[in-house]
C-alpha cells in the first residue's frame, strides 16, 4: 500500500464556512437589543457626562410616548406614577428633538406640582 503526500491543502472550503459564519454573526449583532430607547436627543454645549447612580429616567419620544425607566405611562397617569418616587430623586429628562414642546411643558408643570426639584434634561454634547 503506497501512502500519498500531500503537497498542499485546499482551504477554500474553509474560507467559505467561515465567511458564512461571518455573516451570520454580524446579521445577529444588529438585532442584539441596546438596553436604551431610542430617542434624537438635541445637542448643546455645555453637555456634560451623565452618572449611574440611581434616579429616575423619564424619556419623551417623537410619537409622544411617555416612559419612566422603560415603562410606558399614559400622559394622565404620570402624576400617579410619579407619586411612587422620592421627591429627592434625581430626574433624568430624555425629550426627542422632534417630540411635541407641550409634553414637555406638562412633564415639567407636573413634576414641580410635585415638588420635584433635582432635574436634569439629557442632550448631547456638540463637537
Amino acid at each position: 500500500m503506497q501512502i500519498k503526500k500531500f503537497d498542499s491543502i485546499n482551504v477554500v472550503p474553509f474560507i467559505d464556512i467561515m465567511l458564512v459564519l461571518l455573516v451570520i454573526v454580524l446579521t445577529t449583532a444588529t438585532f442584539v437589543a441596546k438596553g436604551i430607547i431610542p430617542v434624537d436627543l438635541p445637542s448643546a454645549k455645555t453637555a456634560a457626562a451623565q452618572s449611574d447612580k440611581k434616579n429616575l429616567t423619564i424619556t419623551i419620544k417623537q410619537n409622544g410616548d411617555i416612559l419612566f425607566d422603560k415603562v410606558k405611562v399614559l400622559k394622565q397617569d404620570v402624576a400617579k406614577e410619579l407619586a411612587k418616587y422620592e421627591v429627592k430623586i434625581p430626574v433624568n429628562i430624555n425629550c426627542d428633538k422632534e417630540a411635541k414642546f407641550d409634553l414637555f411643558v406638562s412633564l415639567l408643570d407636573t413634576l414641580e406640582e410635585k415638588q420635584f426639584r433635582n432635574l436634569g434634561i439629557v442632550t448631547k454634547k456638540n463637537n
